[in-house]
């Protein structure tokens, strides 16, 4: 059995999404999605697409944790889909993170050249690798001091090195900033990745 969590497929901003797995072979894929991205995270609605000699015991698992999903979100997540407004909803946002990354990418690249983007142009946030030796701790220390919440890759791995394929970097998050107040985070951002910031 193969599990496929789409997490970027519908953000994807340099190539049209990759399909689904789960077409190709339905009885051997579970296919799981959210609306969290493109929606709101607090609506905690999410999907399963699975083989038909599962849903019997998935249902009861979900019932047995006795964890219910609003009907009336659940409800209105189904119309939002019938009638097409999912679709414009998911191209919107797609638009909106696809501008906030190339703002923010082309600004990291003028401010800080020293900082390489890497990583797929997809999701809601962007891989900066750190030059060799910069401590990641220290930038995210400053960061914080900056008002602006970013995460060492550190976090990410299981021994919590900064080492190994590409040394240190941080993963910073564009989605979150109203729009009022994005251009003063990347300022600051920058601000912090410049050899005087």
């Amino acid at each position: 059995m193969i599990v496929e969590d789409d997490y970027d497929g519908e953000l994807r901003y340099d190539r049209p999404a990759v399909g689904a797995l789960q077409a190709l072979a339905p009885e051997d894929v579970v296919y799981a999605g959210t609306a969290s991205k493109s929606l709101a995270p607090g609506l905690r609605l999410g999907w399963l697409v699975l083989p038909a000699r599962l849903v019997d015991d998935v249902v009861a698992v979900k019932s047995a944790a006795g964890r219910l999903s609003s009907s009336l979100d659940q409800l209105t997540l189904a119309e939002f889909l019938t009638s097409g407004a999912y679709d414009r909803q998911v191209r919107r946002v797609r638009l909106a993170y696809r501008r906030r990354r190339d703002r923010l990418v082309a600004a990291v690249r003028a401010a800080a050249p020293q900082v390489r983007v890497t990583g797929i142009a997809a999701g809601l946030h962007v891989l900066l690798r750190l030059p060799p030796g910069q401590d990641e701790d220290a930038l995210v220390t400053r960061a914080a001091r900056h008002g602006l919440a970013v995460e060492g890759l550190s976090d990410y791995r299981l021994d919590g090195s900064s080492g190994g394929d590409g040394g240190p970097a941080l993963v910073v998050g564009y989605a979150t900033p109203p729009g009022h107040a994005y251009s003063t985070a990347v300022a600051r951002l920058c601000a912090v990745l410049s050899a005087d910031g």
